[in-house]
């Protein structure tokens, strides 16, 4: 075994380590990580990208040359993070789109905007999220599930075609640590009604969006659209800060800052070799295994997946999606 295998496989054992800025800096050292390749003539899109990943995600596509465009709830905000963008980058190539992905039917609408807008697409980044306090119910879907599941699942079947015109368009599935703890469960994401554990909650979509990102990659061919999900590590974010306060608060000094939380979603979409990658779940620029505990593990992956897109496709066909 290397010695950065060897690092790397320790680091992963101690979760603490690997998923701080500790393990960042090392195995960015040890494996002499290159900085992502230029993507210049490309075309992004990426959502929640106002604040913490989201704009650290936008930021590095634009100073790579890609033409980025910035989906978010707030038009102001998203108006000023696009000039600091320009403004830091100097690429002038960068679009506001405003939409509430916590709003099914508007997303739905969104998607055949932005279909409509944009004929190519090489990158789609699917970052917005955030864990919520209390249950809100729109159009029979819980929030959580609404921005984080079929938001996704609206505007990556919409812009499918988009993708495909890039062969290959990476698609990014911004999952969470927090997935690790829980299983998938179709019947606790469907829920509208009980008790609500916010936390919990995020942590099933989270599972979730790597059943996705498994399911969309067995079914389209890689050469035609590549798609993972990843852990950004433990990223010093806005929303970890308003959401897990006491978290944030203990291990703010090894936190990651964005920017290396962004990293290997900005590899991934600058790798030539995408195709090989479609299907992963990655961290820290290497595939990883889904399941840290016995009891998360699933005794039939395909049937999840099959659950999962036919359960999506209904909710989608429900408010007006492809």
């Amino acid at each position: 075994m290397t010695l950065a295998r060897a690092l790397d496989v320790a680091l992963e054992a101690s979760v603490l380590g690997s998923f701080t800025r500790v393990g960042y800096a090392l195995r960015r050292r040890v494996e002499h990580w290159d900085p992502p390749g230029r993507l210049d003539g490309r075309v992004a899109l990426v959502t929640g990208a106002t604040s913490g990943l989201g704009l650290a995600y936008a930021h590095g596509l634009a100073a790579l040359g890609a033409r980025t465009h910035l989906l978010a709830r707030d038009g102001a905000r998203a108006e000023a993070a696009r000039q600091g963008i320009v403004q830091a980058t100097g690429n002038p190539a960068v679009e506001v789109w405003v939409g509430d992905l916590a709003d099914p039917r508007a997303v739905a609408a969104l998607a055949r905007d932005l279909a409509g807008a944009i004929p190519r697409l090489d990158v789609l980044i699917h970052n917005a999220g955030s864990i919520a306090p209390t249950r809100v119910v729109r159009d029979g879907v819980e929030t959580t599930v609404a921005t984080q599941l079929l938001a996704p699942y609206l505007l990556t079947g919409a812009l499918h075609h988009a993708l495909a015109a890039a062969a290959p368009g990476r698609v990014v599935l911004v999952a969470s640590g927090g997935m690790y703890a829980e299983p998938f469960d179709l019947e606790r994401l469907a829920r509208v009604a009980g008790p609500f554990d916010g936390v919990r909650t995020y942590a099933r979509v989270k599972r979730a969006q790597v059943v996705l990102a498994r399911a969309w990659a067995r079914r389209c061919p890689a050469g035609e659209v590549s798609v993972v999900a990843l852990h950004p590590g433990w990223a010093d974010t806005p929303g970890l800060a308003r959401s897990l306060p006491r978290f944030h608060r203990v291990l703010r000094p090894l936190l990651r800052t964005p920017d290396q939380g962004a990293d290997t979603g900005l590899w991934f979409a600058s790798r030539p070799d995408a195709p090989v990658l479609s299907g992963s779940f990655l961290f820290d620029r290497r595939p990883r295994a889904t399941d840290r505990l016995a009891r998360t593990r699933s005794a039939d992956l395909r049937g999840d997946e099959e659950a999962l897109l036919g359960w999506l496709r209904g909710l989608a066909a429900g408010v007006g999606g492809g």
